[in-house]
């Protein structure tokens, strides 16, 4: 093993100048130590593109320490967070991965999410018309956090109203999945947003018994796999984790995205002369500045790997964002490019774990981004250094605070 440079640490992310601005931190990783022990984290970090992709195919995602093993080394504290994680299937393997996933997917399928099209515009308008009057706005709070929380909402058959619980819940819950290697001590406010969870959809769950109603609860529910039923704890896990996942995604998407045209504003005309490249330009912007940053995995078996030997059961991050900025990937890749071509990043993973509800991702984000640029053309920032979120893993602002020229409302577009 090489010695151990502590610059090249994944721990420099706690410095919000590195948080800011990461890339720099990767090309050092891709280019002295591709596969590197962080003795600080106690895990190998992955970080060209197709070391990343190998990762992804072929290690294991069962990495969640069970209650009793959290007991065994005196943190039964967390064991109720555990208790979810442990049935939620970002963390499992096949086969239990595969029934888990072939349930909730039925929701999210492409042919479901093209339905929701014309629904997500209308609301991405009416978010846009309560800004209107007043010049300016936080694309945050008012745009990116709103938008997915009432589609996730909807997509799971609860009140739409519960919209902004469903949301402050999903902000605690990430902040356990980006930083809870880094920081134990952000536990006890997951620990609660967690026992509220459970408790809510325990909840949901009793009442769509007696009165079913469409979406994933009600999937979940009622499915049935060769005489197997999901369990109520299966069920509120996985709707965690599927809300989880249909808020933060989107919400950073959206926010990293406008962030980054606003930045480059050649790119940002160039798309508003052709907004037949939204798609292209969604693709590039998940590329360039991805909400989902890394993921954890365990060696499967012995494996040597960039010329490094990685022992079984031991513990990696494959760094999703330095993959998408490998130039044996991605000519320039750097450079943000609204048509770029040839784009297969890895920002919704790979395999089996990619990302189910990466369509109505794609699908918000490409409406949103684009209402926005048709309705708020002279759009620009307040503020040239907004602050990020002090989430390691899962990339996205804590505001982007922007403004234009104020309007009354004179309806939606046509």
């Amino acid at each position: 093993m090489t010695a151990f440079d502590p610059e090249l640490s994944l721990t420099h992310l706690l410095d919000p100048a590195v948080l800011a601005d990461p890339y720099p931190l990767y090309a050092r990783l891709r280019q002295e130590a591709p596969v590197y022990f962080d003795p600080f984290l106690h895990t190998w970090v992955v970080t060209r593109y197709a070391d990343v992709l190998k990762v992804l195919l072929t290690f294991s995602a069962d990495r969640t320490p069970s209650p009793e093993q959290l007991s065994a080394m005196g943190m039964s504290a967390i064991g109720p967070i555990a208790q979810v994680m442990v049935r939620q299937m970002l963390f499992l393997d096949p086969p239990a991965h595969t029934r888990l996933r072939s349930l909730a997917a039925a929701v999210f399928s492409p042919k479901r999410v093209k339905v929701l099209e014309g629904h997500i515009r209308s609301i991405a308008n009416d978010l846009i018309d309560k800004v209107l009057a007043k010049g300016r706005m936080n694309v945050m709070s008012d745009i990116a956090e709103p938008l997915p929380a009432i589609v996730t909402a909807e997509l799971l058959g609860v009140p739409v109203e519960d919209h902004d619980q469903l949301k402050d819940w999903s902000k605690d819950f990430a902040e356990m999945l980006g930083n809870y290697q880094h920081n134990p001590n952000r536990f006890p406010k997951v620990l609660k947003s967690t026992e509220e969870m459970t408790k809510y959809f325990k909840s949901r769950i009793a009442e769509q018994k007696d009165h079913p109603r469409d979406g994933l609860i009600q999937c979940l529910l009622s499915a049935e796999m060769n005489g197997d039923r999901l369990s109520e704890e299966e069920v509120i896990a996985n709707t965690i984790v599927t809300m989880v996942g249909g808020q933060e995604t989107t919400t950073n998407l959206i926010g990293n995205g406008m962030l980054a045209l606003l930045r480059h504003p050649k790119e940002k005309a160039r798309l508003m002369s052709d907004y037949s490249l939204i798609p292209s330009a969604v693709e590039e912007l998940l590329r360039y500045e991805s909400p989902s940053q890394q993921t954890g995995r365990i060696a499967p078996d012995d494996v040597v790997l960039g010329g490094k030997q990685i022992r079984k059961g031991q513990a990696v991050i494959a760094v999703m964002a330095s993959g998408n900025r490998d130039a044996e990937r991605f000519p320039e890749p750097d450079q943000l490019d609204i048509a770029r071509t040839d784009n297969r990043h890895l920002a919704f993973g790979w395999a089996a774990h990619f990302c189910f509800g990466a369509p109505l991702a794609r699908l918000e984000g490409q409406i949103m981004l684009e209402t926005m640029l048709r309705r708020l053309p002279d759009l620009e920032l307040e503020s040239e250094d907004p602050t990020w979120r002090e989430n390691l893993g899962l990339r996205g602002l804590n505001s982007l605070e922007v403004k234009f020229a104020a309007a009354g409302f004179a309806g939606h577009p046509a």
